[in-house]
């Protein structure tokens, strides 16, 4: 059954000249609906993904990001704008908080696809990333299939005035060593301008740039620095890769990476040439950590070699302790040594502090020191174990051995003090503060909406008893009991599962809280599970899943893709609801 394509509907338009759009006005137009938010790493590689086939498809296509929020940051109408400006978007964007469109299409996950044909017909559907070319070999069909019925010509994208500061959101900042002419100097990462930046004392007055200040440049978005030596390496987030900076002249150069974002499972002990989204860097147990956002893990990079291999995580989205094999992360994007040997992890997407720490004769281990999970955020201060943080990507650690958040969408500095096990706020009303750097007396703060790095004394804390939040979104209705879980994954055209060597999928299922989960949990080969309920009750069934397509052709030599997705499904057990739950990684 042709199913007819919602109405675009939410608060306001972004990138179209002031001009409210409507499914009607893009008729004889293929439309690629792109729902997304911010925090989200695997929609800002959507973003990248789309770039090409925005160029490729100009004439037929036109792409219309849905920003759908999570966090309650998210739905602010400034951070939207902002967002939309950092992360380079050249298509309209409907800012819809109520998440009135995304319910329409029943969407699910961050990100979810959904084409619509000239006609104003849905006609696939995907979620996650990767689908770049299983994208491109539908659209190519429906220009053929549609040819006589194209409008062509350019698009309803109108790009908003050239704003002008001196940095532009910025990301991450160290301070230089002394002597070389580096005295009392700092090194930013000037993310917006692809750029780094030499800054004095007074951390307005520029002593160089370096890098062009081209996306795909020498640097595409740079994010963590880290001092070695007489050079700077380089969390280069876009690229992909670990550049190294020779201070004497600026020279760059590529320490690991290839450019390319990693499109397959690498676990922990495991090495890979190519990187996904690094975010931060730190020198720790002699060896360089690499908070590896897009791929959900810690990696630790040879800096004489360059060799990277996996530290810590298992590409699992979540919050889970443990062993390194074991442990799961959420988009790690801070990191920070104490003294005592400590590493400390902003990890962003659960709105967490974690720990790992080199424990001989056990082994290293993960833990949570403030954070619930995936799907809980707020500002709420004091025993740590129901503190709350809004997703923070910076971290360092005071002289006195506690450790400062840059707590990110909360706009606050919060510390937490391992003896006590307490959270209390050193600092708010702050635009997205992205990283936080001690120096002596006072913190250096990266205030990256407001576009500049300024001063804090190291205050005294304050308590904030604040609000506590869950993601907002629908809850799904299904049976108490047997549940029949079905993903729905069909490959692209030219494609086809390889099951030569066993089967090339993984789910895994969780549920929060536990119990919600009577049987079915864990994870193993397959597209579908028979799952067992509770009685009742209300949470979150998190499901997450992984499938390598690989071209048609020669089988041996054959390019294969990696789909992969997390969900988090508010649930309400409710006896006659459904007893089955599909959910479409990719349905065309």
């Amino acid at each position: 059954m042709r199913v007819r394509a919602p109405e675009l509907l939410g608060r306001r338009w972004l990138n179209t000249g002031g001009k409210d759009l409507r499914l009607a006005d893009l008729r004889g137009r293929i439309v690629l609906l792109d729902f997304w938010t911010f925090c989200c790493v695997n929609c800002l590689h959507v973003l990248d993904e789309l770039r090409a086939l925005e160029e490729r498809f100009a004439d037929e296509l036109v792409v219309v990001g849905v920003h759908s929020p999570k966090f309650v940051h998210e739905a602010d109408p400034v951070a939207v704008e902002d967002a939309v400006e950092r992360y380079g978007v050249t298509h309209p964007v409907l800012d819809d908080p109520e998440l009135r469109t995304w319910d329409a299409y029943a969407a699910r996950a961050w990100p979810t696809l959904v084409v619509v044909d000239p006609a104003g017909y849905v006609v696939a559907q995907m979620a996650g990333e990767g689908h770049a070319h299983g994208l491109g070999v539908l659209l190519e069909e429906l220009v053929r299939t549609h040819a006589g019925a194209l409008r062509r010509g350019e698009g309803p994208y109108v790009a908003p005035p050239e704003p002008e500061t001196a940095l532009r959101f910025p990301g991450k900042v160290i301070a230089l060593p002394p002597g070389d002419g580096h005295d009392g100097t700092f090194l930013v990462s000037d993310t917006t301008h692809h750029q780094l930046v030499e800054l004095e004392p007074d951390l307005v007055t520029e002593r160089r740039r370096i890098g062009s200040g081209e996306r795909g440049g020498p640097f595409s978005e740079p994010q963590g620095l880290l001092l070695l030596g007489d050079d700077v390496l380089v969390a280069d987030s876009v690229n992909h890769v670990i550049r190294r900076v020779r201070l004497s002249d600026g020279a760059v150069s590529t320490l690991a990476g290839t450019g390319a974002q990693l499109r397959t499972r690498v676990e922990v002990g495991q090495a890979a040439t190519e990187l996904s989204t690094p975010w931060d860097l730190a020198l720790w147990d002699g060896r360089v950590v690499v908070a590896m956002a897009g791929t959900h893990q810690l990696w630790s990079v040879d800096p004489a070699t360059g060799e990277a291999t996996v530290l810590a995580g298992t590409t699992n989205e979540g919050l889970r302790d443990g062993p390194p094999s074991e442990a799961f992360f959420a988009q790690p994007s801070g990191l920070a040594v104490a003294p005592d040997g400590t590493l400390w992890i902003a990890d962003s997407e659960t709105s967490a502090l974690r720990s790992m720490t080199p424990a001989p004769g056990v082994g290293a281990q993960v833990s949570t020191a403030v954070g619930l999970g995936l799907f809980d955020f707020g500002h709420r201060d004091g025993d740590a174990a129901q503190a709350l943080l809004q997703h923070p990507l910076g971290v360092a650690v005071l002289p006195d051995g506690s450790v400062v958040v840059a707590d990110t969408y909360n706009g606050a500095l919060r510390r937490y003090d391992p003896a006590t096990r307490t959270v209390s706020t050193l600092a708010t009303g702050l635009r997205e503060p992205s990283d936080v750097l001690v120096d002596g007396e006072t913190l250096v703060v990266v205030e990256s909406a407001a576009h500049r790095l300024v001063r804090v004394p190291i205050p005294a804390s304050t308590r904030v008893d604040g609000a506590a939040h869950r993601v907002r979104r629908t809850r799904t209705d299904l049976s108490p009991g047997p549940l029949a879980l079905r993903i729905e994954f069909v490959p692209p055209t030219g494609q086809h599962l390889d099951t030569r060597f066993g089967d090339p999928t993984s789910l895994t299922v969780a549920a929060s809280p536990p119990e919600l989960l009577v049987s079915g949990a864990g994870t193993s080969p397959g597209l579908a599970r028979e799952l067992v309920l509770a009685d009742g009750g209300e949470g979150v069934l998190q499901v997450s899943v992984a499938a390598a397509a690989c071209d048609d052709g020669d089988g041996v030599f054959a390019a294969c893709h990696r789909y992969q997705q997390d969900w988090g499904i508010p649930v309400r057990l409710t006896p006659g609801a459904p007893a089955e739950l599909a959910l479409p990684l990719r349905s065309a």
